[in-house]
């Protein structure tokens, strides 16, 4: 049993309804549904009576609703008192240049008003840097893209993120409609990342498999010029949502990439548990939960969540 179904279970009792919980947790319902399933197996018995107007708890639910909430008080307790403990030490966390513009910020915020004498190091760097920064243990933990990590790391599934056609209203050609197809775009002058760039082997991959040669006008490494050249009409990109979350959204236009096997997981990875220190393993609770809470606010476009 553990402390995400018992809130999972108390919020669909407090609401009465499975998607509005969902909802509100920043899950999928068929998730939330699972969960709550798992809990009754263990319990081996039926906590919820589902009715065409939403659910209620059984006799059985109202008695096991009442412990789970006194159980998360006091986990909640819990919580507060190492918060209090004043946890110190330094942190380095990692960040690929899209993922910084939307996380970056909200997680120093986060991290000084949880922990205050804790000194967090961000470094933003390409996706590949990173991992060769993890290796020599410059960082303790990062957002990455790729899974083929070594087995004594830690990593954990954070989010998915939809890829975009992101252009200047001014340029042509270039996608029209809320949706394109990658076999849609092999005349769209194209401006991306060097081949060293995890998401330019992506997008390789993704226009092989569509038997379509992308027309690359040009290539840029940096987020901030990158996205410069494309409002200057030079050329559309493709890229996460979170690219355009420093610029003006009035100047550029996004057309969702339909491909199903297109998109981009990030992955929470760090150190071995036994390597990091206390203000580390916190940190990376801060981190995961700060992600979450973007995307369940709409505040992190085109991103999803991943079940751990």
């Amino acid at each position: 049993m553990e402390l995400r179904q018992l809130r999972y279970f108390v919020k669909v009792c407090e609401l009465r309804s499975m998607g509005r919980a969902a909802v509100e947790l920043g899950v999928v319902t068929s998730a939330l549904s699972q969960q709550i399933s798992r809990l009754e197996s263990e319990l081996s018995t039926r906590l919820l009576r589902r009715h065409s107007t939403g659910v209620m708890p059984t006799d059985a639910g109202l008695a096991f609703l009442h412990q789970a909430q006194l159980t998360l008080r006091h986990a909640d307790d819990a919580v507060r008192a190492a918060q209090q403990a004043r946890l110190s030490g330094h942190v380095s966390v990692g960040l690929a240049p899209t993922t910084a513009t939307v996380l970056g910020v909200p997680l120093m915020q986060a991290m000084q008003a949880r922990y205050p004498e804790v000194r967090l190091h961000m470094v933003e760097a390409l996706s590949g840097h990173l991992t060769t920064m993890l290796h020599a243990r410059q960082l303790d933990l990062a957002v990455l893209f790729q899974t083929d990590t070594p087995r004594r790391w830690s990593v954990a599934p954070l989010l998915a993120e939809k890829l975009f056609v992101i252009a200047s209203p001014a340029l042509s050609p270039r996608p029209t409609g809320a949706k394109v197809r990658l076999s849609q775009l092999a005349e769209v002058p194209l401006i991306l990342p060097s081949g060293s760039h995890g998401l330019r082997a992506t997008l390789m991959a993704a226009f092989a498999r569509a038997r379509v040669a992308p027309r690359i006008v040009a290539e840029v490494d940096g987020l901030a010029l990158l996205m410069d050249a494309v409002r200057a009409g030079h050329g559309a990109t493709i890229q996460p949502g979170a690219a355009t979350a420093r610029h003006d959204r009035d100047d550029l236009v996004l057309t969702q990439i339909s491909d199903a096997h297109v998109g981009r997981r990030n992955l929470l990875v760090s150190l071995s548990d036994d390597e990091l220190s206390p203000a580390a393993l916190a940190a990376r609770v801060v981190v995961a939960e700060t992600a979450r809470t973007l995307v369940s606010e709409g505040r992190w476009a085109g991103a999803s969540l991943l079940d751990n």
